[in-house]
């Protein structure tokens, strides 16, 4: 029964209010969209948090998502130290730094006892510190098959400087050899670019395995911290699908956060700066800044 004086049409406006405030917004993971809150400023810095950006696939935006994450990260307040752990050195580059005649990774795993704050960089960022490689880091697995506890030289590296930083991020090589493995020894937690593309599926299984023979035979405290979807294109059909595939083959596992397909990243790169400087109005620097909400919401990040 009505109300007195309230007609049809009142009565149909009311419901229609109802209905879009109940309204669900959903992501494009198909789960109800967070903004996520603005983390909160640290009283203090350290002992840091290791995570590696691993995927065995070239191409799917590891680098890409370290320099961005990591300068987003930054941006909330929090101390950075970012590995290039790949011979190509495309993290350094990436971040303006030339890693010629300069210490670099392959020094410190070739030389334990040297002091690896030797080999910081400070980047072009505020907070965000760069351990920098280059082409010399493709001899290390042979330089490193004979040592004693070979996969564990990398940890041993930066324990000795954890305790300055919130976050050690690691950008792997896409490889599972050696050095994919000593990096996921050392972490604490691990991320997975994947790009929405059918072929970048196929390896994943082959990861997720590498990484439980890491957590039962080297390191028992590594978690799987997320896959990221990468390079999302929602107007076609096939990364739709893909996307859906992600979520339902893991589920939980899967970031909220979704990075899309933009050509502001090459730019930035070639920039030598993060997104969020080159174009922190463009929805891919926000996305990245929701990322580093999202990981700080998840307990992944301090």
């Amino acid at each position: 029964m009505s109300k007195a004086g309230e007609t049809v049409a009142e009565k149909t406006d009311t419901r229609t209010r109802k209905s879009k405030q109940d309204e669900v917004i959903l992501g494009a993971t198909g789960r109800p969209y967070q903004g996520f809150p603005t983390p909160k400023k640290l009283d203090g810095h350290g002992p840091a948090r290791i995570i590696a950006l691993c995927n065995q696939k070239g191409g799917v935006g590891k680098t890409t998502t370290t320099i961005n994450l990591a300068a987003s990260l930054a941006e909330y307040g929090r101390k950075v130290l970012a590995i290039d752990f790949d011979p190509q050195g495309a993290l350094s580059a990436g971040l303006g730094v030339a890693p010629h005649d300069i210490p670099t990774i392959y020094d410190l795993l070739l030389d334990t006892k040297r002091d690896p704050h030797e080999a910081i960089v400070r980047t072009g960022v505020e907070n965000l510190d760069l351990i920098p490689a280059n082409i010399d880091l493709s001899a290390a697995e042979v330089h490193l098959v004979n040592e004693v506890a070979r996969e564990m030289i990398l940890s041993h590296v930066l324990r000795r400087v954890a305790a300055d930083y919130d976050v050690i991020l690691i950008d792997c090589q896409p490889s599972l050899g050696l050095l994919t493995v000593n990096a996921l020894t050392a972490a604490h937690g691990v991320i997975i670019p994947l790009e929405c593309e059918f072929f970048a599926l196929r390896g994943v299984a082959l990861l997720i395995e590498t990484i439980d023979k890491v957590r039962d035979r080297l390191n028992p405290s590594i978690k799987l911290d997320g896959l990221l979807a990468t390079m999302y294109d929602p107007r076609t059909l096939h990364s739709r699908e893909v996307l859906e595939r992600i979520v339902e083959a893991f589920g939980d596992d899967v970031l909220e956060t979704v990075i899309g397909r933009t050509v502001k990243f090459p730019d930035a790169s070639v920039s030598g700066v993060p997104i969020i400087e080159f174009a922190p109005e463009h929805p891919a620097a926000q996305a990245y800044l929701r990322l580093a909400r999202e990981l700080v919401a998840r307990g992944a990040v301090a």
